[in-house]
Order: structure tokens, then C-alpha cells, then sequence
């Protein structure tokens, strides 16, 4: 499946919800109403990795929570549009790209071999014994290795942000109605249940439909 856009990902009428429990079921819907789909095939039943072809991807921030809920760990394409791999990131969902020579390996290999994305060797492997190296933003892997979104990297330097305060206090009384010490508590934490990303396992290959 190639140009994969937002409608292919998340229909818009999914779109109504704030909510992301339960988006999955919404992903790729159209796809999942042919027979024999491999969203539903039960040998690809709890896989972690979605290969695809080229890939647009989806600016809707929905197509990353309904992803995230499929249970998907990993999208590998030939490429991305950023704003998707930039969402993807967001939700915890690591975006790979590769040749389209190598995708095409690993969709094939998909259908008989055990493939494994380690996130800290940047590197995709089959069962096989082959491997894909891939190229990744040091920020985006160390984040991701480490289960946080940009909310909870915000909060993981509360101890610096309340010395800055307090300095700030001190040195501009003026502005002590502007300043605040308490934990900021009007976000959700996003990542609250987060499992630090390493290695996914198993795949679904997108064959053109």
C-alpha cells in the first residue's frame, strides 16, 4: 500500500472523539472491511511493527493515537511526511525509514520470519539473520528509549524550573503575581503508562491492496 494519507489511517468521521481509547478500531477501516485483511488475520495477531510503501502518512494527530491503540510500535516505509513522524513520535511510535528494496525484504520476510527493531542498535532484523540499519534523531531515540513525551520531559526538570522561579522572585519582586511554584497539574500525562521503547517484534506488511 503506498501514499498511505490520513483517510486510509483514520476515516474523519472517527474524528469526533477527544478521547484516544479506542481509536484502533478505527485504523485503517476501509482496509479492514475486505475479507482476508491482515489487520484481522489472527497470524498477525498482536504484532508491534507496521510496514508500508511510501508513506504521507497523516497530519491528524488522531491517525497516532489510533495507531498507538492498535498496538503498534513501529511504522518501517521508504519515507515519511514529517508532521506524521513528528505525531508518531508524540504518541510513542517509532518512525523507520529505509530503501524501498529493504522494505520490500522485510514485507516479504514479514510472512514467515521473526523480525526485531532495536532501538538502540538503530537496526532491523529477521529471524534470517539479516539486518537493516537505520538513521534516527538522537533526541527522538534517546525520548523514546526512555518512555517520555515532551510534557513529561517538561516535568522531569520541575526541580530546575522551580530554582529558576525562585530566582527569579528574588531578583524581580515586581512580577511575584506571574510566578508560580506549584507542579503544573492542568496537563494530562500523556505517557502515564508508558513502557520505555527498545525492541518490537513481529510484523504486519502492507501489500498493495
Amino acid at each position: 500500500m503506498k501514499n498511505v494519507d490520513t483517510d486510509v489511517i483514520i476515516p474523519a468521521h472517527w474524528l469526533k472523539t477527544t478521547s484516544r481509547s479506542g481509536l484502533g478500531e478505527g485504523a485503517f477501516e476501509v482496509s479492514r472491511q475486505k475479507p482476508g485483511n491482515v489487520f484481522d488475520d489472527p497470524e498477525y495477531a498482536g504484532s508491534t511493527i507496521l510496514i508500508a510503501g511510501d508513506n504521507r502518512g497523516s497530519s491528524r494527530e488522531h491517525a497516532g493515537w489510533a495507531l498507538a491503540d492498535l498496538g503498534i510500535k513501529v511504522v518501517i516505509a521508504p519515507s515519511f511526511s514529517e508532521i506524521f513522524s513528528g505525531n508518531a513520535f508524540k504518541n510513542g511510535i517509532l518512525s523507520v525509514v529505509l530503501r524501498p528494496n529493504s522494505v520490500f525484504r522485510l514485507m516479504e520476510a514479514a510472512r514467515s520470519e521473526v523480525m526485531n527493531v532495536d532501538l538502540e542498535k538503530q537496526e532491523v532484523s529477521i529471524s534470517g539473520g539479516e539486518r537493516f540499519h537505520f538513521e534516527l534523531d538522537l533526541f527522538r531515540k534517546w525520548a523514546l528509549i526512555n518512555g517520555l513525551d515532551e510534557i513529561n520531559l517538561t516535568l522531569s526538570a520541575q526541580s530546575l524550573i522551580k530554582n529558576y522561579e525562585e530566582k527569579a522572585y528574588i531578583e524581580r519582586p515586581w512580577l511575584e503575581d506571574n510566578f508560580s511554584l506549584q507542579p503544573c497539574s492542568r496537563f494530562p500525562h500523556f505517557f502515564d503508562n508508558a513502557q520505555p521503547l527498545k525492541t518490537a517484534r513481529a510484523a504486519i506488511p502492507l501489500w498493495p491492496l
